[in-house]
């Protein structure tokens, strides 16, 4: 699929107008899951919002958190007051290409959500790892989930992957590096659509 349709990631593709449609759509789905149909405890928000508006030109921003479900992102974006809407302010983040580009339709769709598959298993130096860090060597933000995996264990966070750090060591600019932790979101699949409760906490 011409290396996982990196020129639906463009933004001039369109004139950025379906990745701004995505974004609106995506964006609202995640706040109203968030904030109306669950209750959302956020810690240090104003940190995250500070770095994701106004940190100095050219400067990257890595963000890093646990993985508890396929639904942390977007939803990690929700919460009040953080501009989940804006294609230009949001994230670009590593996403598992066995469960995000399995076709065109789904390629398409993440490419224009900021979307960069990455192989499990394939190394710190395959292909899609160069367009992360070129992300990072233009200024932008990029999250990622260095366990590697979804991991709903009750226990210490996993053994990292080399990956982000490898990001970090090889950036002509050194990031920002902003940890996150996060629960609760796991526990979603099973209200959507029947009942409300509460959402996860984010500290940053």
């Amino acid at each position: 699929m011409g290396r996982k349709m990196e020129w639906a990631g463009k933004e001039k593709h369109m004139r950025g107008i379906p990745r701004k449609l995505v974004f609106l759509a995506v964006g609202a789905f995640a706040k109203a899951v968030a904030t109306l149909l669950n209750t959302t405890s956020v810690h240090n928000a104003d940190t995250l919002i500070r770095l994701v508006r106004s940190r100095l030109p050219g400067i990257p921003l890595l963000t890093v958190s646990n993985h508890m479900s396929t639904l942390d992102d977007p939803l990690l974006w929700g919460f009040k007051g953080f501009p989940s809407l804006d294609a230009n302010l949001a994230r670009w983040v590593l996403s598992a290409e066995d469960i995000c580009f399995k076709n065109y339709a789904l390629t398409y769709f993440f490419r224009l959500g900021k979307c960069i598959p990455i192989t499990r298993g394939a190394g710190i130096y395959q292909e899609h790892m160069n367009e992360a860090l070129q992300c990072l060597n233009n200024g932008a933000w990029l999250h990622t989930f260095p366990e590697g995996k979804v991991s709903q264990e009750d226990a210490p966070i996993r053994r990292l992957k080399w990956g982000t750090a490898s990001l970090i060591v090889r950036a002509h600019v050194t990031p920002i590096v902003l940890p996150m932790v996060h629960s609760g979101f796991e526990e979603l699949f099973g209200r959507l659509g029947s009942s409300t409760g509460d959402a996860g906490e984010v500290f940053s």
